[in-house]
């Protein structure tokens, strides 16, 4: 979706939806050191439940549910959803205004060191989440890199973040080829800061990602493959026979002959790399 057609959804606060009130009945202060702001704009929360194409049948896993605004909405449409927040004093308040809602688990724990499998199960799910924006590419590529991945991710992100997500050769970045190795990222809004409180010092946007079985292209070992991805984008300010040498401590020779294997000019930076390209050099380097 092009800059000049991605809507920008009209900001209303205020009513039930502010969570000013709430978290002062519960003595609670937003923490700058977790990134907190809750986001409360009743159209903005609707559009990120219509993006998820919800039904009675579909888990969703929300990561910092923060004051259940969007958590009240996803329980409507969604069979079962479980929340992870790692604010104990949030989990108490979640624990007073929604605890005893049908089909809610409520989880508190880091999400980064918790393992995905242990909340879901086997069973398909989908991820929605207000993302806390100080962890947001960590988060993505735990669930993009690690099994069980979601069948589909609907979240909000800076919009910097949402940009460097959907970006092309030239501008890419360890977290874009992240996810176009296994997903289709879509723009659906952009948010302006009033849609928060407190409101943030940035703007920010919805992305879906639909994510595939297997990956986008043909990778003998996604371990190497990352690896490799790494190693390119450590020092991305060099070129890249540079950065890999650095990065994966191999012989400048061995490096040389796999960036030609690969069809790829030594003198390129990481960021002009596609999706593509980078499979052909794992595959280049890969042991055997």
């Amino acid at each position: 979706m092009s800059e000049n057609t991605t809507p920008s959804f009209p900001e209303r606060s205020g009513g039930s939806e502010s969570p000013r009130s709430l978290l002062e009945q519960y003595g609670i202060t937003p923490r700058k050191s977790l990134g907190q702001s809750f986001l409360h704009d009743p159209g903005v929360l609707e559009r990120i439940v219509e993006a998820a194409d919800l039904s009675g049948s579909d888990t969703v896993l929300e990561i910092g549910p923060g004051t259940g605004a969007l958590t009240r909405r996803l329980l409507e449409r969604a069979g079962r959803v479980i929340a992870v927040e790692i604010d104990e004093r949030l989990v108490e308040l979640l624990e007073g205004e929604l605890g005893d809602a049908p089909g809610l688990e409520l989880i508190h724990a880091d999400i980064l060191e918790t393992d995905a499998s242990a909340l879901v199960g086997s069973r398909p799910y989908k991820l929605v989440a207000n993302l806390p924006y100080y962890i947001t590419g960590a988060i993505l590529r735990r669930f993009l890199e690690t099994p069980p991945r979601p069948s589909v991710m609907v979240v909000t992100v800076q919009r910097e973040v949402a940009e460097r997500i959907m970006a092309l050769p030239g501008k890419m970045s360890l977290l874009s080829v992240s996810v176009q190795l296994h997903g289709r990222a879509s723009l659906i809004g952009k948010i302006g800061p009033g849609a928060f409180w407190p409101p943030p010092g940035v703007e920010s946007a919805i992305v879906r990602i639909d994510i595939s079985d297997t990956p986008c292209v043909e990778i003998v070992d996604e371990k190497v493959f990352f690896r490799v991805v790494r190693a390119g984008f450590g020092q991305k300010r060099k070129k890249l026979r540079n950065s890999l040498r650095a990065g994966l401590g191999l012989p400048q020779g061995v490096i040389d002959s796999a960036l030609e294997a690969a069809g790829i000019d030594p003198a390129r930076r990481p960021e002009t790399l596609s999706v593509q390209e980078w499979a052909a050099l794992a595959r280049a380097l890969s042991p055997g």
